[in-house]
């Protein structure tokens, strides 16, 4: 098994990379799918998240309203952090349940966990290779307001909020520019995982 972090910021293409290493036979752990699980409506997570920022998050149906959560956390580095402390141990148990139902049906298996927040969370050690995809700045900010829907105050408050370029990179075993053309992106995907069959078999000795 090899286990493959997976990160990038807002808007970089990073998404688009984990759709492809799917493609080529990845088995693929989305955390921020997990996230949006562990906070559904009925979740002990969605519980806490309401008990510590209050009945202002939650949509009228009683699932999360995101928007408002997003709101806070975007504003209040505190905020952010607590919801981290709340959310970040259950997303890991889930995550760390599902690699292990790959590898016991593959023990070859290629996983690569796509955390959005991977450099933030101190998770890079944790894993065989990180892969960073990135952009410039200006060009999430575009494709957040033009592809998003994201007003350009807020999707600037969305890049300030993660890790900076430099500090991703300084993670980074691999750098993947997603500032291109799909094709490209698919041409580096593909260098990519002529590199992580490599890696297999040297893990299989």
């Amino acid at each position: 098994m090899l286990r493959i972090g997976l990160t990038g910021g807002i808007a970089a293409g990073k998404s688009t990379v984990a759709a492809m290493l799917r493609e080529r036979g990845a088995v693929v752990i989305d955390h921020d799918e997990i996230a949006r699980e562990v906070v559904a409506p009925g979740t002990l997570g969605l519980d806490r998240v309401v008990e510590r920022f209050g009945e202002g998050v939650l949509a009228p149906d009683g699932s999360l309203d995101r928007a408002a959560l997003g709101h806070i956390v975007f504003n209040d580095l505190q905020a952010r952090a607590d919801l981290g402390a709340l959310l970040h141990p259950e997303i890991a148990r889930v995550s760390a349940e599902r690699e292990a139902m790959a590898v016991a049906a593959d023990g070859d298996a290629l996983v690569v966990h796509d955390i959005p927040l991977l450099v933030e969370t101190g998770q890079a050690e944790a894993h065989h290779i990180v892969v960073v995809v990135h952009a410039p700045a200006d060009l999430r900010i575009r494709r957040l307001v033009e592809e998003r829907g994201s007003s350009l105050p807020d999707a600037r408050r969305r890049i300030a909020a993660q890790a900076t370029d430099e500090e991703r990179a300084a993670a980074a075993d691999v750098l993947i520019d997603g500032a291109g053309s799909v094709d490209d992106l698919r041409a580096q995907v593909d260098e990519l995982w002529a590199r992580l069959q490599a890696e297999l078999a040297e893990e299989r000795g």
